[in-house]
């Protein structure tokens, strides 16, 4: 069977898919690119905004107008939460957030059975889920960096966002667990390894155990010695002195963090229903760039929250000013059905577009700044693949800027670099002996 997989949405998204593409060949199939021609097309959903709505539904419209013979098999967070519009577009099989080893065991049983009329279908109550689901690590062969996946579910319930009820209460993939995965990982020979979750900061939460994220991280790292460590996005709450003194001291972990803000203003973060307020968030990127040499800390932002006034939004301006975040990635408010900012006054589109282009002319000025700061530093960059014809190779240092060099034949070494100038997106340097 030749199955093409088509991944929207975060990096949970993508760990997930990589680990259906390893299982998939475990079971004797054959993983395509989504344009070729298969016997099935997997869309794996994702929900977040309303264009990860569109983006799926035109996926699945997609796969069923250009395959019409093909089974077509959708799962995520888009089938989760709008599982009768999945059903209505045609999809044979369909399923959700969850067990994803059960979805693969259907879409071979759709394959089998191709003339069946009525579609196979598995979307459980998110909120009823109590243990992690173990997925096979790794990927395609040929990548540099792997994802580990040691979270799922969120518990926050920000008013303006869809993902708890899609992925549920927090599970965590217990401590040894994911050190044995790591240690998979390593010996694939991936040189770099990222913790993923919905909400990591929330890991082991359920295990009850008194472990928290620095406990797993240091396991981790002891597991795979040699082996480059980075995060995912963190809750401000994470960082604590404990927490810098601890992870400081872990030799191959990244100093890029990513830390989620939403707003700068604390009227919005009390409309928003999130867990801190500015004061607590500056004092996070105070004890990260006390701690670490010159590290990366991006972000995200969302403009035209509703009730979000003039003066409020001067007030985020203001504030992403003083954090000289390295990147950020900055969303106009989308509206998600059935959560609670849904049916808050919302302003205008356009007027949400327009902040989000005066947030981003902030966020690149402050990119380019973060940037200049590294020309004239040595670093250790992760080379991945050549870039464009001109015989330069691309790969990303641990704060995980973007590095060009002229070479050739790097895929996968870690090379010392000594950067040379920037364009304000990328660094470009030159090999050292």
């Amino acid at each position: 069977m030749k199955v093409a997989i088509y991944t929207l949405g975060c990096k949970v998204n993508q760990y997930e898919t990589q680990a259906m593409e390893r299982e998939l060949r475990a079971r004797g199939h054959e993983t395509v690119p989504f344009g070729q021609e298969a016997d099935a097309y997997v869309i794996n959903t994702c929900s977040v905004t309303a264009a990860g709505d569109q983006k799926s539904r035109q996926a699945v419209h997609r796969a069923r107008r250009e395959h019409p013979g093909a089974v077509v098999a959708v799962c995520g967070c888009w089938s989760q939460t709008h599982a009768a519009e999945a059903r209505a577009l045609g999809a044979d099989v369909l399923t959700g957030t969850g067990d994803r080893m059960g979805f693969l065991s259907l879409l071979e049983q759709a394959v089998q059975e191709r003339e069946r009329k009525a579609p196979l279908e598995a979307v459980d109550p998110p909120f009823e889920r109590r243990h992690f689901e173990w997925l096979p690590a790794g990927g395609l062969e040929g990548r540099t960096r792997a994802l580990l996946k040691v979270e799922d579910g969120c518990a926050n319930f920000c008013s303006y966002c869809i993902i708890p009820y899609a992925r549920g209460p927090v599970r965590s993939l217990p401590m040894g667990e994911a050190a044995v995965q790591a240690l998979e990982l390593k010996n694939q020979g991936y040189q770099e390894i990222v913790l993923t979750g919905i909400e990591i900061s929330s890991w082991g939460r359920d295990l009850c155990q008194g472990t928290t994220l620095i406990d797993l991280l240091e396991a981790v790292s002891a597991a795979v010695p040699g082996v480059r460590l980075r995060l995912g996005s963190l809750e401000p709450r994470t960082v604590t002195e404990e927490f810098c003194q601890r992870a400081a001291i872990l030799p191959d972990l990244c100093p890029q963090f990513h830390l989620s803000l939403q707003s700068g203003c604390d009227a919005t973060l009390r409309r928003m229903r999130r867990k801190y307020d500015t004061k607590r968030y500056l004092q996070a990127v105070e004890l990260l760039k006390k701690t670490f040499r010159h590290p990366a800390i991006t972000t995200d932002l969302i403009t035209g929250f509703p009730g979000e006034t003039e003066e409020e939004f001067q007030e985020t301006l203001e504030f992403i000013q003083s954090c000289g975040f390295a990147r950020m990635h900055i969303f106009p408010y989308s509206q998600r059905p059935g959560t609670p900012a849904a049916e808050m006054e919302q302003l205008p589109k356009a007027l949400r577009a327009e902040r989000a282009r005066r947030a981003a002319e902030i966020a690149a000025a402050r990119r380019r700044t973060y940037l200049e700061e590294c020309v004239g530093r040595t670093e250790e960059v992760l080379f991945e693949q050549p870039a464009g014809k001109e015989g330069l190779f691309l790969g990303h240092a641990p704060n995980y800027a973007e590095v060009l060099v002229k070479g050739e034949g790097l895929h996968n070494q870690i090379r010392p670099v000594a950067i040379t100038q920037t364009d304000g997106e990328t660094l470009f340097g030159e090999l050292k002996e």
